[in-house]
């Protein structure tokens, strides 16, 4: 299914700015429909959930909907669905609840592919740390490895559903099935993922599934999502008053109930990518999904092919399973003078580590800069794509 460039484009109020928004991976333009349910819901009488009126049922409405729309996005139960204000505050949350129960002889397996948030999180809680290495030619994380990671002591294998920094999409459900064999849960970073393709909990083994909506047209607000049995032995400190049930007793504070109400709208969004109002929500998000996915697959083959016919640019990795994510440097230039060149251009790219951290020490460019990044999203087009790869020869000049 081809999806309408130019319907979906006009959707999106800030590309009319003319700059070419090529970060995805940094976070996305919000839709028109976002912003005007985030700025209803502020205009509408809401207050604290409850039953006693009007405003009070609004409220709770609004979440219910938002947990259902989430639900409809990964594929998971809305009953298990916890909202926060990031997925580093979400799996600090969920590393904190559970390494209640940890010491150092337990053990976690992390991978250098991954964000810093589903790295630092889980260093933190004093459990053993084992690494899973990447190729660095490749930026594959071979999961034949964590047969020799995770162990008897193993309590929580965490891993990506994709990097952030170099597209790679690991085989998360063959290295989900090797923890589920040793008793170990699983927490994986979709938040790059979900913007980019069809997701399914279930499918993935993710016992734990976190994601941004900030990456996919919503507001900066974040979900992690599990089934609701998993949410149900766990009990994180709280205030005494707040709701002991789940998925409620891990979320703190009044939930922001203007940013769920564009949550919803988001996900409503996404629904509709590809034109189709056939089937529910869910039906159509797996089919929007799947052509946005092509959408992108296309343009980032038109990418790689010409940052390939470019000499002095070195793209760091070729992943044989991506998304529309790559990093790359350009010779004799500071990543981060190779992005403020293409700035004053109108192309808009993101330079440095991106929070990978353990990704550009393992490959050891961290220290000079990292790379400059381009993450590519439903709304780009080819000519975006030649903008960026003509602009590089205006900067070297």
């Amino acid at each position: 299914m081809t999806l309408d460039v130019t319907r979906i484009r006009s959707a999106y109020p800030a590309l009319a700015e003319g700059f070419a928004q090529l970060d995805g991976a940094g976070g996305t333009q919000p839709a028109a429909v976002v912003i005007d349910a985030i700025a209803g819901a502020m205009r509408t009488a809401v207050s604290n959930r409850g039953t006693a009126h009007e405003p009070a049922r609004r409220s709770g409405e609004i979440v219910a909907a938002a947990r259902s729309a989430v639900a409809d996005l990964v594929g998971g139960d809305p009953a298990g669905v916890v909202f926060g204000p990031s997925a580093t505050a979400l799996t600090y949350l969920v590393a904190r609840t559970l390494a209640r129960g940890w010491g150092p002889e337990d053990e976690v397996v992390l991978s250098r592919l991954d964000h810093d948030a589903n790295v630092r999180p889980w260093v933190q809680t004093g459990a053993t740390v084992r690494w899973a290495e990447i190729d660095p030619a490749t930026g594959e994380l071979d999961a034949a490895q964590y047969r020799e990671l995770i162990g008897p002591r193993t309590r929580l294998v965490a891993v990506t559903a994709a990097s952030n920094a170099v597209g790679t999409v690991p085989a998360v459900r063959q290295i989900a099935d090797l923890a589920h064999a040793a008793g170990a849960l699983v927490f994986v970073d979709g938040v790059h993922a979900t913007a980019h393709r069809p997701t399914d909990v279930a499918a993935l083994g993710a016992d734990f599934y976190v994601t941004s909506a900030y990456k996919w047209s919503g507001p900066h607000y974040a979900a992690v999502v599990a089934d609701p049995a998993v949410w149900e032995p766990l009990h994180p400190q709280k205030l005494i008053p707040s709701p002991a049930g789940a998925p409620d007793r891990f979320e703190f504070g009044t939930l922001s109930f203007e940013l769920l109400a564009g949550v919803t709208a988001a996900v409503d969004h996404l629904a509709g990518l590809s034109g189709s109002g056939e089937g529910d929500r869910r039906t159509r998000l797996l089919a929007s999904m799947a052509a946005a996915a092509e959408h992108e697959a296309r343009l980032l083959d038109r990418l790689l092919a010409g940052l390939a016919a470019i000499d002095g640019i070195t793209v760091l990795t070729a992943p044989a399973d991506r998304c529309p994510t790559v990093s790359f440097r350009v010779a004799g230039q500071a990543p981060a003078e190779t992005a403020k060149a293409l700035g004053e251009l109108g192309v808009c790219v993101s330079h440095g580590d991106y929070y990978a951290v353990e990704y550009f020490e393992a490959l050891g460019l961290r220290a000079t800069g990292g790379a400059v990044r381009v993450s590519l999203y439903h709304y780009n087009t080819d000519e975006e794509v030649e903008r960026l790869l003509q602009g590089f020869s205006l900067i070297r000049g």
